[in-house]
């Protein structure tokens, strides 16, 4: 049976209307054009992690070389001036890029609010959730935590009961999916400021939920956050990495999992561990260690007053000290990008307004206008521009988050946006189980010599002809 929506029809009949047409787009296309070659396959693309290979369906967003994401055909710099946003604030509210990624049109403010008190009213966790977060060790990983939490919640699951009864029709999966990714990104703040106040700050209680305030505002007042910087930092944050196309690790894992009809907890539990690891969403808290030998390496000379040696040929030196021991410059570089990240971009801005005279801000910033002329220098970076964790780092450090332990999480809340509503595309349309083919060494050099082979014999045939 389907769950009653309590105050989301509007959200679910016209997703009712989107999702049914688009399948069928989809079906018609596959028809008329599926034995068409949309790639062309290398060894290197097999050994190199599937890297370019164009090989899967992601409709909530796309990431291009040059301009970076799209949700849903938007940019993320222009879902800074159009999203709603929250009372009194800059940025844009996360659950305004929730009702983006699921229909593919820009909500109102009436449409936000109303998603925000849904997810308010969601929120709360079960009791054997709670008790086992409150049971794990402080020693133990908040992103193992967050995994293992969201796993546990597969007890909540309404598609799974709802398939077991074997008499759900396929063409309901969605809406049962989207149940499921509701509830769970409603609960995922919870489970978060649980984890950060249990291992940073003693088990402290988190704050209750106001069902009058935005998912942002409700996230940072559980950690004990009230400072409004910090609460539109939030938002910001969790929009901006809410999605980034369906080949990075969190998001490919989501897919494969739920190809496999296991529930959104399950998917997104299996997500969170590939999103813990240091190539993924790692990352910033290695920037930040960078950053930090960096200033003590300054100011070695001068009791640690780093900032008075704090200039672009200091900079410099530490950049090419950093290559030459063998080791990339964390912050830098992208698997898919080849310009300045965008998510970059707008965290620059927010810094602008909020924190121009941070320090911290201003070794990042002087690094962007070092860094890249040496990394082509360098020769071996495709791309010499900033990403994303070049910056996310210092502006959670400026309002008081220091713990980086923890920084991870706040990745993991954020990415089930777009992971989960791809989820819901994937189900609507009928997406069968993936399972792609792989071929070994020797399988790859007969293929190669096979091809070679045929070549050879045509370039032949072709001086006779």
């Amino acid at each position: 049976m389907i769950p009653q929506q309590n105050g989301l029809e509007p959200l679910y009949e016209r997703l009712r209307e989107i999702l049914p047409k688009h399948a069928q787009d989809v079906k018609e296309f596959r028809e008329a054009h599926g034995g068409e070659a949309i790639g062309i396959l290398t060894v290197d693309m097999a050994y190199g992690g599937m890297r370019g290979i164009k090989g899967m369906v992601s409709e909530t967003s796309v990431l291009d070389a040059d301009e970076g994401i799209r949700f849903q055909g938007h940019t993320l710099l222009e879902l800074q001036e159009t999203l709603p946003r929250g009372p009194g604030g800059q940025e844009p509210l996360p659950e305004g890029a929730l009702w983006l990624l699921l229909t593919g049109e820009l909500p109102t403010q009436k449409e936000t609010t109303l998603l925000s008190k849904d997810l308010a009213r969601r929120a709360e966790l079960p009791h054997h959730v709670e008790q086992m977060l409150n049971n794990f060790p402080k020693e133990l990983h908040p992103m193992a935590q967050l995994s293992a939490a969201v796993t546990a919640l597969h007890s909540e699951s309404k598609f799974a009961k709802a398939y077991a009864t074997g008499d759900t029709p396929k063409s309901k999966y969605w809406e049962l999916t989207l149940e499921d990714s509701l509830d769970l990104i409603a609960k995922l703040p919870v489970i978060a400021a649980m984890i950060y106040n249990n291992v940073f700050h003693n088990g402290r209680p988190i704050g209750k939920i106001d069902p009058e305030k935005d998912l942002g505002a409700n996230f940072a007042n559980m950690m004990g956050f009230t400072d409004e910087g910090f609460v539109d930092l939030l938002r910001l944050y969790l929009v901006i990495h809410a999605d980034h196309e369906g080949g990075n690790v969190s998001a490919h894992t989501t897919h494969l999992v739920g190809s496999a009809l296991s529930d959104p907890y399950l998917a997104y539990g299996a997500a969170l561990n590939g999103l813990a690891g240091p190539l993924h969403g790692l990352a910033n808290q290695e920037v930040l260690s960078w950053l930090t030998k960096i200033k003590a390496r300054l100011g070695e000379k001068n009791g640690g007053n780093w900032q008075e040696n704090l200039n672009k040929k200091s900079l410099s030196d530490e950049v090419w000290n950093t290559l030459n021991s063998g080791q990339v410059i964390p912050g830098y570089g992208h698997a898919v990008l080849r310009k300045t990240d965008p998510r970059y971009t707008c965290q620059r801005e927010f810094a602008l307004k909020h924190m121009p005279d941070s320090d911290d801000f201003k070794l990042v910033s002087m690094l962007y206008e070092v860094v890249p002329d040496i990394l082509l220098k360098h020769g071996k970076a495709k791309n010499p521009w900033p990403n994303v964790d070049a910056h996310s780092g210092i502006l959670l450090q400026h309002y008081g988050m220091t713990e980086m332990n923890f920084y991870t999480v706040l990745f993991g809340v954020s990415r089930a946006i777009g992971v989960l509503t791809s989820l819901v595309w994937s189900r609507s349309m009928g997406l069968p189980l993936e399972r792609p083919k792989s071929m070994s060494t020797p399988g790859l050099k007969a293929f190669v010599a096979a091809a070679r082979s045929e070549l050879k014999e045509k370039q032949q045939r072709s001086k006779y002809m």
